[in-house]
């Protein structure tokens, strides 16, 4: 698969080969918009051009933007596709993916740093960015634990579990230990709903109220539990469910 991935990047059909100018002409155009103001004016598929020219050079990218909007529906899903669905789009192999998924991880660093600047409680629009950025387009149910100072910064985010499409194992003891380790005085748990549906499930209010239990005895506080689903992150505190 590397192989014929790496040559699908560099080389285009036989059916695009020839003059270039039709193409060439459009990205500099692009590249104008872009360096010339703040690039609202861009359509997805454009910015997803403007990425796609970086790295495949000899062809007309214009088609795959087109294709990754069309076949993932937007912008963050695209970036943050399987890495095995997008090669099924022509024209994109390993090196494209790579790239791609550098892109993704990149915004997700950028949200990071924006949540961590100050504190948690006082930034919590950047905090529902960032892990909506992190989870919104995981396959598999995946949970996190924000482990927080006694000034509520971000100490560390950690994955404490990973599972199937609904469910995914969490250990309370596991997560108190290391809120110790961490010297944490607080916890923020995520976990997101791949169906896309964030409303949080019997199971998801019994294994946080165990948490919660667990987090207690060591004088540790959880502050909420945020569930993330395609559109929209629920807080578990303010629906009076913990």
């Amino acid at each position: 698969m590397g192989g014929a991935g790496d040559s699908e990047d560099e080389q285009p059909k036989a059916a695009s080969r020839g003059p270039t100018k039709h193409f060439h002409g459009h990205r500099d155009r692009l590249r104008q918009r872009i360096m010339q103001g703040d690039g609202s004016g861009l359509q997805d598929y454009e910015l997803l051009e403007l990425l796609l020219c970086a790295f495949i050079p000899r062809r007309d990218v214009k088609p795959i933007a087109k294709e990754m909007l069309s076949r993932f529906g937007s912008v963050s899903a695209a970036l943050g596709a399987d890495p095995r669905r997008l090669m099924e789009i022509e024209g994109i192999g390993e090196t494209s993916v790579a790239y791609i998924r550098a892109t993704h991880r990149l915004l997700g660093q950028a949200s990071k740093d924006s949540v961590a600047a100050r504190p948690v409680i006082s930034n919590w629009a950047a905090l529902q960015n960032y892990v909506r950025t992190q989870l919104r387009h995981e396959k598999t149910e995946q949970v996190r634990v924000l482990f927080l100072d006694r000034k509520n910064k971000l100490i560390a985010d950690e994955v404490t579990g990973r599972g199937t499409v609904d469910h995914a194992p969490v250990y309370p003891r596991e997560i108190a230990r290391r809120a110790i380790e961490l010297s944490a005085s607080a916890v923020i748990l995520v976990h997101n709903h791949p169906s896309g549906d964030p409303t949080p499930s019997r199971a998801d209010v019994t294994m946080t109220r165990d948490i919660i239990e667990a987090l207690e005895a060591l004088d540790i506080k959880l502050h909420d539990h945020l569930v993330v689903g395609a559109d929209e992150t629920i807080s578990m505190k303010a629906q009076g469910l913990i």
